[in-house]
């Protein structure tokens, strides 16, 4: 199982930007991308070809979108549907992101109808999941975590194929503040929404569904973050928008 290393780039660069940092990324990875990583850039959906091109015949690198709506289609004005994604060549798609949870107040089951309508479309999704620093303050870190997972996937048969989803724990206080949990609190994150898993999907399937950790992950981190049971992978967001602090954190 290859680790993902996901770049989430949200409501940044234009396509011109996003054309040389894609570029960039792409050569200082050629023949340097470990064989046991997969490289995902999510830009902007303005951006979406333009990271496409530059990431053409290029192994190991695949683009994924950050929303879409679920519906096949429809007069649902400013969104986009998941044949959209697939036309402009998306592989991957989050749902849950704490900037669409609590800026944007997309609820639980919202999130879990995005999550089987998107993996029913054919991509393959990313759901994140993450308390927020009262939360974690007030001890109810396992409760917000399994009630955020039994909402996203509660839709989901349990012979899902464990590479088509992945999770992503971002606590919510980590996220852009240059704060990190540590090894511990990682671990400890990761352990239970893999118990979680396993119980859902059963042994096998549970097992193989990979758990990303997201929140202030920087070239100086990452390699830690990357040795801890269950981590499957990173979500990166401001330390991906250079192709050097990126490329340096895939190869950690």
């Amino acid at each position: 199982m290859k680790k993902l290393m996901a770049a989430n780039w949200k409501m940044y660069k234009v396509r011109a930007e996003a054309s040389a940092t894609a570029a960039d990324l792409a050569a200082r990875l050629d023949g340097k991308l470990p064989e046991d990583r997969e490289v995902l850039v999510i830009p902007p959906f303005t951006a979406l070809w333009a990271v496409g091109e530059a990431f053409a015949g290029k192994p190991g690198l695949s683009l994924g979108g950050q929303d879409f709506y679920p519906a096949k289609e429809g007069a649902f004005t400013g969104e986009i549907a998941p044949a959209m994604l697939l036309d402009a060549g998306c592989r991957y798609v989050l749902t849950g992101h704490s900037e669409r949870r609590h800026v944007l107040g997309e609820d639980d089951a919202f999130v879990g109808q995005k999550t089987a309508f998107g993996l029913a479309a054919g991509l393959s999704v990313i759901l994140c999941v993450g308390e927020k620093v009262e939360e974690r303050k007030a001890g109810q870190v396992e409760a917000v975590v399994t009630r955020q997972l039994a909402a996203g996937l509660s839709e989901i048969p349990t012979d899902v194929l464990p590479e088509k989803l992945a999770i992503a724990y971002e606590p919510v206080w980590a996220i852009g503040t240059g704060l990190t949990a540590g090894p511990k609190e990682v671990e400890e994150a990761h352990a239970m929404i893999r118990a979680w898993l396993i119980g859902r999907f059963g042994p096998q399937n549970g097992a193989l569904v990979r758990i990303l950790y997201g929140g202030s992950v920087k070239p100086g981190n990452a390699g830690t973050l990357l040795g801890i049971d269950n981590v499957d992978g990173v979500l990166v967001g401001g330390a991906s928008l250079e192709a050097e602090s990126f490329s340096a954190i895939v190869t950690a």
